[in-house]
């Protein structure tokens, strides 16, 4: 069974960072995505980054372009956001995903809060 861990979030100041962990257990696919959104209350959930596991590539929603930094350890099947000048509407709960590019299934985590206020 497929299991996703995030840890990290926290209460942090505007300017501050974070860096958000996620733990994959379970998963055996070679063929795989891994991805961090975000969801505030009475909102859709928000992708925000993306990294595929083949080619290593990147992307970023646009409002984080330049502040958050996904990456990965194979070694140890984590994912992290490192999340730079955070902003007040960076407030929400980050959730985790993998999608096994084979089958499209798609797997998620708990989600952690991150709070960015004064």
């Amino acid at each position: 069974q497929v299991q996703l861990v995030e840890s990290g979030g926290g209460l942090v100041q505007p300017g501050d960072s974070l860096r958000l962990s996620c733990a994959v257990s379970g998963f055996t696919s070679h063929y795989y995505s891994l991805a961090w959104y975000r969801q505030v209350p009475g909102k859709e959930r928000e992708g925000v980054s993306c990294i595929s596991k083949s080619d290593g590539i990147k992307s970023y929603t646009d409002s984080v372009k330049g502040r958050f930094t996904i990456s990965r350890d194979n070694a140890k099947n984590t994912v992290f956001l490192q999340m730079s000048s955070l902003k007040p509407e960076d407030t929400a709960v980050y959730y985790c995903n993998i999608r096994d590019l084979v089958t499209m299934t798609i797997s998620w985590g708990q989600g952690t809060q991150v709070t960015v206020s004064s």
